[in-house]
């Protein structure tokens, strides 16, 4: 594990310059209370292009190679919203581990990263159809990622933390699995509260709606999507869905897109929080950047309501950028500048 240090931004994600350890401002010096997010990594392959693919040949596209994985996408909009605390614990390969600390870090993510010896970092090709509200399709190889597992953890990495949040992509595998297990026990312990993000439509209907609900035991917060939210519930009204899976979890946060989020507690909707116009030119990552925004708000003394809206802002930015990352915050630099987009 190494962790994060005050590397500069940019760069290759095949350098192989070791991050720069332990220099300059510790994030969060001073703060009541941080967030540790625990997730995915990967390195994002973003293909924008305009209407339907032509098969067996060439589709014209806009492709840039970004930084991204939702877990690492949240720390990043969390760091952005003004939390200034982030962690992330994460697994990735020895291929881009530098890279991906120093986009981290110039975020003002306090990265905790193990680097696998034996699997590459997970890629993710996001293809982005400009021509349907900017509507994205993932081909996803989770690589190291999904070897994220209870030995990589540590009590001490909640030392300080006022929220855990974990990514659903941890569900997906066996370690991961087990690793959210032993993470949730040991926030709990501690009083922490713990929210979850379900991650993948996908990859959710392939587990099972009851064996993550029962996953999840313990999880204070849970923030699916609309289509998640449907799944876990089986139903086919949001509304619903957000209200039935409130029976189970305490607070519950259904993102909506373009129709903003639903709020939900003791089996029925308490709150609606409205999404902001906006034409969308890249929608991935538009979910991680509302929960970041949301923790932050929490963090910061707000309501679930205000908080709400604040991921709703937040998911209105994210949209009109390419690839998950919010804009640099100091240097003003922004990750499609850091890939040379």
């Amino acid at each position: 594990m190494t962790p994060g240090g005050a590397g500069s931004g940019g760069g290759s994600p095949d350098g192989t310059e070791a991050g720069a350890a332990g220099a300059g401002r510790e994030p969060g010096a001073g703060a009541p209370g941080g967030l540790l997010v625990v997730g995915d990594v990967v390195t994002d392959v973003v293909a924008r292009h305009r209407g339907a693919l032509a098969t067996g040949t060439d589709t014209a596209a806009e492709i840039r190679l970004v930084p991204g994985g939702a877990g690492a996408n949240v720390a990043c909009w969390a760091a952005h919203q003004g939390c200034r605390d982030v962690r992330l614990l994460g697994r990735v390969g020895a291929e881009t581990a530098a890279w991906h600390e120093r986009e981290l870090v110039a975020s003002g993510v306090r990265a905790r990263l193990v680097v696998d010896a034996e699997a590459p970092t997970g890629t993710v090709v996001c293809l982005v159809d400009g021509a349907a509200s900017a509507e994205r399709t993932f081909l996803t190889d989770s690589g190291a990622s999904l070897r994220l597992a209870p030995g990589d953890w540590s009590d001490a990495l909640l030392d300080g933390v006022a929220r855990l949040h974990l990514s659903g992509y941890l569900l997906f595998s066996a370690p991961g699995r087990a690793l959210v297990a032993v993470a949730i026990a040991s926030a709990r312990a501690r009083g922490v509260p713990v929210s979850l993000d379900p991650a993948s439509a996908g990859f959710l209907a392939a587990l099972g709606a009851g064996r993550f609900l029962e996953l999840v035991e313990g999880v204070d917060v849970l923030l699916p999507s609309r289509d998640e939210a449907c799944l876990l519930a089986g139903v086919t009204d949001p509304a619903v869905a957000a209200a039935e899976l409130s029976r189970r979890i305490p607070l519950v946060v259904a993102k909506q897109g373009a129709d903003g989020a639903l709020l939900a507690r003791d089996g029925a909707v308490r709150a609606r929080a409205p999404a902001l116009a906006v034409a969308p030119r890249d929608t991935t990552g538009a979910g991680d950047a509302f929960t970041g925004a949301f923790l932050a708000a929490l963090l910061a003394g707000a309501g679930p309501e205000e908080a709400a809206e604040e991921g709703c802002s937040a998911g209105a930015l994210a949209v009109g950028r390419v690839g998950g990352r919010p804009p640099r915050d100091a240097s003003g630099n922004t990750f499609e500048d850091a890939s040379g987009g």
